[in-house]
């Protein structure tokens, strides 16, 4: 796919690399959107890969003294989910990172490339426009600060220029007197594209008589080319108390201001109609204090016992890829330019790594890098260079893994294809949580399709290889 591959070891490496190649080169960070576009032939002139996922401190959530957020280019979903700062400060944010995907996929995509992206179907970017955030781009020739409302000119298309890099997303965190929320409509519970999706984040004014709106910020997803503040439903609520009046007025007020299309996923009168509910539904959450209700208290990540960062030699086009697979160290002089599920399967004989879609859909190609659980299919293979892999093959090497004997004592096996993927996810949720619940295993397993059965013996071998781990009490069956 790529025909160069550099592992950049500074900022000012990447600038200098973006500066010679303009728009022959590209990014890669969590690659989860850049491996499907170029698979699909969408990035013809992509030539360069330039990989960012080992220069550091480019993955961290800091609050600076002024009361700004600080979000690096390499902060995945899952981290802003896992952040104190993003659930105590920006929880709408929280809330659109937890939809987003799968654990698998919260692992390994960044918030600045759901932003860069530019799909306004993306579910980052209207919590952001809400809390009024703002870019840092930097190029060789110097720095600009961008607002996130105006780095958008269309569908997939932004004022970002070809020499340029996102080096920080940063707004203002949320005072005791606001309260913000995110909801989002999809065709599905989990790995879904939101049809329709709105971020609220209401101010509010005191008074010896009342509580009244000061100010309001509603944005709508995939309603327009990009995404759009409900200016009719924001004016609406100023001034104006939090009740069934207002909050119907408001409804009303964000459909008018939507200007969906028609496609696969929905009609835009079905749109403008889910707007009305979405937006009527979230205000009324926030009336009643129940913003935070539907948003897990113990998320999984699928990220258990995390290896440290590797910082191995820098990797470029040519060298070997050396990583330790399984405990053992692998050197690979061929396959650069692969996907590291093709890598792991063609170059590795590591079969038990299946391709069921190769789009980060279905979860059969799951395997641990340095640490957490991924879909191999959406990671570079030059990627894997200094670090730590674990495949099925890995977690079954002496002796049957109690969640594979738990599969077979339950009869979750069918088919069977699927069967490496689910077992990956489960391994990785027992060393996260010993004693998950139900729900806390639905939740670890959204990221894994299976063709043959209706899940309910998946879940009951991974609540038995659980219980018996002897973790606490035994898990009640619903």
């Amino acid at each position: 796919m790529w025909h160069q591959y550099i592992n950049a070891s500074s900022i000012a490496e990447v600038l200098e690399l973006l500066s010679v190649n303009k728009h022959k080169a590209r990014i890669a960070a969590g690659s989860t959107d850049l491996i499907l576009e170029m698979e699909r032939g969408l990035r013809p002139d992509t030539e360069l890969l330039i990989d960012i996922t080992r220069i550091p401190e480019l993955d961290l959530i800091t609050m600076d003294e002024e009361g700004f957020i600080h979000i690096g280019p390499l902060v995945t979903h899952n981290e802003c989910v896992r952040s104190r700062i993003i659930r105590e400060y920006a929880f709408p944010l929280a809330q659109a990172c937890w939809e987003i995907g799968s654990p698998q996929i919260r692992n390994r995509g960044t918030v600045a490339g759901n932003l860069i992206t530019a799909s306004p179907a993306n579910d980052t970017i209207s919590p952001l426009v809400a809390l009024d955030a703002s870019l840092l781009l930097k190029s060789a020739k110097g720095e600009r600060v961008v607002p996130l409302e105006h780095f958008y000119s269309g569908v997939r298309k932004t004022v970002m220029e070809s020499d340029e890099m996102l080096t920080d997303i940063f707004f203002r965190k949320m005072s005791p007197r606001q309260k913000g929320i995110f909801r989002k409509f999809a065709l599905r519970r989990a790995q879904a594209i939101s049809v329709v999706n709105a971020a609220i984040i209401l101010t509010f004014e005191k008074s010896s008589e009342r509580t009244t709106i000061k100010n309001a910020s509603i944005t709508l997803g995939a309603v327009a080319p990009r995404i759009i503040h409900a200016v009719q439903a924001e004016a609406s609520l100023l001034n104006a108390i939090l009740d069934d009046n207002s909050i119907e007025q408001a409804a009303v007020g964000a459909a008018a201001d939507a200007i969906p299309i028609s496609d696969l996923r929905s009609s835009d009168l079905y749109r403008k109609r889910i707007v009305k509910v979405t937006v009527r539904r979230a205000l009324k959450a926030l009336a009643d204090g129940k913003e935070k209700e539907s948003f897990p208290k113990e998320p999984v990540y699928l990220s258990g016992k995390t290896q440290p960062a590797l910082l191995p030699a820098p990797w470029k086009t040519g060298d070997p890829i050396q990583v330790h697979i399984n405990g053992t160290l692998r050197e690979f002089r061929a396959g650069e330019s692969k996907t590291l599920l093709r890598l792991l399967r063609e170059n590795g004989l590591l079969t038990g790594v299946k391709e069921g879609c190769a789009e980060g859909e279905c979860g059969a190609c799951t395997v641990f890098l340095d640490g957490k659980a991924v879909m191999a299919c959406l990671v570079p293979a030059p990627r894997a260079h200094g670090a730590e892999i674990i495949t099925i093959e890995g977690v079954s090497k002496d002796n049957a893994n109690p969640v594979q004997e738990a599969f077979v004592e339950e009869g979750a096996v069918q088919c069977g294809y699927c069967t490496p993927g689910f077992i990956m996810s489960a391994v990785k949720l027992l060393e996260e949580k010993p004693a998950p619940t139900r729900d806390q295993i639905k939740q670890a397993i959204t990221g894994n399709l299976c063709r043959c059965t209706g899940y309910y013996k998946i879940i009951d071998a991974i609540e038995l290889a659980a219980n018996k781990g002897g973790q606490g009490e035994q898990i009640s069956r619903i």
